[in-house]
């Protein structure tokens, strides 16, 4: 669809339509200010209304009470604001719930694509250590040629090179509905048409995207001053063989939550399993030691192989660049059954990591 509509803003096609298929894509904000009552977004139950209920480490008494809650903010916003406004026509019941359902919508793809970055950031924390020499089998080095590694970093290195890059992918998930927006103000700009290249992905859409480099170039900068040094290359591939158009940006920025949901879905089961079953318990001792030995033995491992430049045949299309660390990531991925915890991941009820998790 998004590429009909680009089609569609070709100075020619627009000649020859004499109409624009185009309209401002309408958000919360610009609908209540159309209405005349923005300050619905200041309401004291708004948080609890649109909340994203999780269901992780809650029983069910607790999550059926914050249901309920939930329930009661959502009624009473309605009552309070239902025929409010200066615009024509007031806001309806059905205008107040599609607001709410909307905000919800938003916090529930932060709960399910930034959590798993805050997690993943959270066991690299507790499990390893920056300023300590460990150990070889605590070690996050990396060395060229050395298990498919693209990259050579020492401990340190590495740590803060994981770090960053999950620092980054969070401000990205935190950013996802304005970058999506950029993103199609790029791609439907008349100011900037595409033109049809080929490349390693097939014939492309080659476009340059100014508003979403600009806002990567603000994470990157947010990022920086939240890491003591930056490891690697600052390179953002957007318009060219690696990243043709801001669509293909945003789809591959799309799949942080597929890669990091089901390693840490992995990791919270892992205490759980074998816990009612001698045998799986048995199978964990002999084999791993206990989970927490398992833990670490699969984050060592995603933290050294999902972030060591690999997944691409030249340094331009994987490496250190930041699009390259999303590369890495997946081609650790691509890899899991050879992996020898993959039995783990069965165990814990991983099916894949398309998103059906």
């Amino acid at each position: 669809m998004i590429y009909l509509l680009q089609d569609s803003q070709n100075r020619d096609m627009v000649k020859e339509l004499k109409f624009s298929l185009m309209k401002p894509l309408e958000t919360v904000r610009t609908f209540l200010e159309g209405r005349g009552c923005l300050e619905l977004l200041g309401d004291p139950e708004l948080e609890m209304a649109t909340r994203d209920i999780s269901t992780v480490s809650k029983n069910r008494e607790n999550i059926a009470w914050e249901l309920g809650q939930k329930a009661r903010s959502r009624d009473a916003i309605v009552k309070r604001w239902v025929g409010k406004g200066s615009g024509i026509p007031a806001l309806s019941e059905s205008d107040i719930v599609r607001v709410l359902e909307s905000i919800g919508d938003s916090n529930s793809f932060l709960r399910s694509v930034r959590d798993p970055c805050d997690e993943m950031i959270g066991y690299l924390k507790k499990y390893f250590k920056k300023d300590e020499t460990p150990e070889k089998p605590h070690s996050l080095s990396i060395a060229y040629g050395r298990g498919g590694a693209r990259l050579t970093h020492t401990h340190k290195q590495q740590y803060n090179y994981v770090l960053q890059s999950l620092l980054m992918w969070r401000e990205v998930a935190s950013d996802m509905y304005k970058l999506w927006y950029l993103a199609e103000k790029d791609l439907l700009s008349a100011d900037h048409q595409y033109s049809l290249r080929s490349s390693l992905q097939g014939l492309c859409r080659i476009q340059s995207a100014p508003n979403v480099s600009k806002a990567m170039k603000e994470i990157l900068s947010r990022v920086k001053t939240k890491t003591s040094s930056w490891v690697g290359s600052w390179v953002v591939h957007l318009g060219d063989h690696n990243v043709p158009n801001a669509f293909i940006f945003i789809d591959k920025y799309n799949q942080i939550g597929r890669i990091l949901t089901p390693i840490v879905h992995t990791i919270r089961k892992l205490d759980e399993v074998g816990h009612d079953d001698d045998d799986l318990r048995a199978y964990i001792k002999d084999n791993y030691r206990d989970a927490e030995a398992a833990k670490r033995l699969i984050l060592k491992d995603f933290f050294r192989h999902g972030f060591d430049g690999s997944g691409a045949d030249n340094f331009y299309d994987a490496g250190s660049c930041i699009d390259g660390r999303l590369t890495s990531a997946w081609n650790w991925c691509s890899l899991i059954e050879k992996k020898s915890y993959f039995s783990l991941f069965l165990l814990c009820g991983f099916t894949g990591f398309d998103g059906r998790f």
